[in-house]
């Protein structure tokens, strides 16, 4: 998964990613990181354009690191330590890190988000349950 392929550096003071690293999934997934290891190798932070179709879960996980999500559209679901939390369109929220958590979109339409991790997301250290 190399290094900063597909981005176009404007500038020596930023970088526009205008080609994100598309990540293979086998669940209808769709994940698009933008910024983060797979992209220009930010171990420091990722930033990823996500879209989960309805009826979509994965397995819960206890991530070492802290995640954010932002609701663009649709619902999402999280199950965390036992409880529910359904997030909106325009709502947002963290997951500390080394919390057990499981992600869905249990309903009937497709919900689009952001997810940022820091440290960025690796997949050594989401430590998913099979």
């Amino acid at each position: 998964m190399g290094g900063i392929k597909n981005q176009a550096l404007l500038s020596a003071n930023y970088t526009i990613q205008k080609e994100p690293f598309v990540v293979p999934t086998d669940d209808g997934k769709h994940i698009a990181e933008h910024f983060g290891k797979a992209t220009d190798g930010n171990g420091a932070i990722s930033i990823a354009h996500m879209k989960a179709p309805p009826g979509w879960s994965e397995p819960f996980q206890t991530p070492e690191f802290d995640e954010f999500t932002f609701v663009i559209s649709g619902k999402k679901q999280f199950l965390i330590n036992g409880e529910k939390v359904i997030l909106n369109a325009g709502e947002s929220i963290k997951i500390h890190k080394n919390t057990r958590v499981q992600y869905s979109n249990p309903f009937n339409e497709e919900c689009e988000y952001l997810a940022i991790c820091t440290p960025a997301f690796d997949i050594t250290t989401v430590n998913r349950e099979q």
